[in-house]
């Protein structure tokens, strides 16, 4: 595909967000969520009867599952996130953290979590040697709010310093712009690390149906399938179609081929049962949720920056669907403060993370989520 005609998607992608947050993909005059969950789950078996070849029935039950190096057992506290909270963290332009300030935040929330102090010695409890990582950023809202480099090289340099190879590691982003938001490229990464996009298209494994998305098939992308650990970079922003975007949808909508058919029924339960899959969950090592800012309304492009705030905050856990959930209120909090309608009010409330927490993914009872709160002088 040309620089060209990948500029042109990569435009549609932002054009597709808009027009399905306005006018959301009919259904059926009187079905319900309820109904299409059923629906779905119908047209799955059917699809499968329908199948022209064993083939396709027996490539879908390939295991696409990786497994931690030999002997190596990654670091997991479900439902503990650390948050480490840095007033005047941010640049005075209000959209970069502070280098020395980032780096700071990124160390002491991970000492909370591991009980390291030294920032490598806390990566070798996420990543082995002999891993093969990807590290997913996010950079759709581009400069002006994407995960920032500040935090994410610091962890770079941190994976290697504890022993794991520069060319094991590949910063991945779905598009040459939305990485370009991250300002992260092959000239400020540690010498070896690669990075790459994958334009919604290079993918290896075999196509397979999303069971509850009306036998919807995808293919998760190359960079992930042949790592063996990821480690989720996200943002804390409104979604025009879902309500609510951070760690599960970083990784859900952000390393398939075909995201967009995943946003009926505002993407509820799609993003949950995709992050049900092997090729996810059994590869999820670490999420550093990017707080430097707060997008309260026109997420997840840079649609309204009048509802972006300041939050100067950098969390960190092995628990995606305890941060979208901490995340969620966030987003409900700053709402509030606006006047603005609650996600719930405005027909978006973030359904997937209840239903993630269903499927065992992580903890969304609230009660049940430890959010430990550290403030840096």
């Amino acid at each position: 595909m040309s620089k060209r005609d990948l500029a042109t998607e990569e435009l549609e992608v932002h054009s597709r967000i808009e027009r399905d947050g306005l006018a959301p993909r009919p259904v059926a005059a009187g079905t319900t969520r309820r109904t299409f969950l059923g629906a779905t789950a119908a047209a799955t078996v059917a699809g499968a009867m329908l199948r022209s070849s064993d083939a396709d029935a027996a490539a879908e039950k390939i295991n696409y599952a990786a497994a931690p190096p030999t002997g190596f057992r990654p670091f997991s506290a479900p439902g503990r996130i650390v948050k480490v909270k840095k007033s005047n963290s941010l640049m005075p332009n209000g959209y970069y953290p502070k280098d020395a300030d980032a780096k700071e935040m990124l160390r002491r929330a991970l000492q909370e979590l591991t009980g390291e102090a030294d920032m490598a010695k806390a990566a070798a409890k996420f990543v082995h040697k002999d891993d093969k990582v990807c590290v997913k950023v996010n950079g759709i809202a581009l400069k002006n709010m994407g995960t920032n480099k500040e935090l994410v090289i610091p962890f770079l340099e941190a994976m290697i310093a504890s022993g794991v190879p520069a060319g094991n590691i590949t910063v991945l982003e779905q598009y040459g712009s939305f990485l370009s938001g991250t300002r992260i490229d092959d000239k400020n990464v540690p010498a070896g690390v690669k990075v790459a996009v994958h334009n919604n298209g290079d993918a290896t494994m075999q196509s397979r149906v999303i069971p509850n998305t009306g036998g919807t098939s995808t293919k998760f992308v190359r960079v992930l399938t042949e790592s063996t650990a990821l480690i989720n970079f996200s943002l804390i922003k409104d979604h025009s179609i879902c309500g609510y975007t951070g760690c599960l949808k970083n990784i859900t909508h952000g390393c398939s081929i075909n995201p967009h058919d995943f946003h009926a029924h505002k993407a509820s339960p799609q993003i949950a049962m995709l992050a049900a899959q092997d090729v996810i969950k059994s590869r999820i090592r670490l999420c550093i949720t990017d707080g430097f800012k707060v997008m309260a309304q026109g997420g997840p492009l840079w649609k309204k920056p009048e509802y972006v705030v300041p939050h100067e905050s950098v969390y960190v856990t092995t628990d995606m669907v305890a941060m979208d959930t901490i995340g969620w209120e966030i987003v409900e909090a700053e709402r509030k403060k606006f006047g603005l309608k609650s996600l719930t009010d405005d027909g978006r409330t973030p359904a997937y993370i209840k239903e993630a927490g269903e499927l065992g993914l992580g903890v969304h009872d609230r009660a049940a989520i430890q959010l430990r709160e550290i403030v840096l002088g």
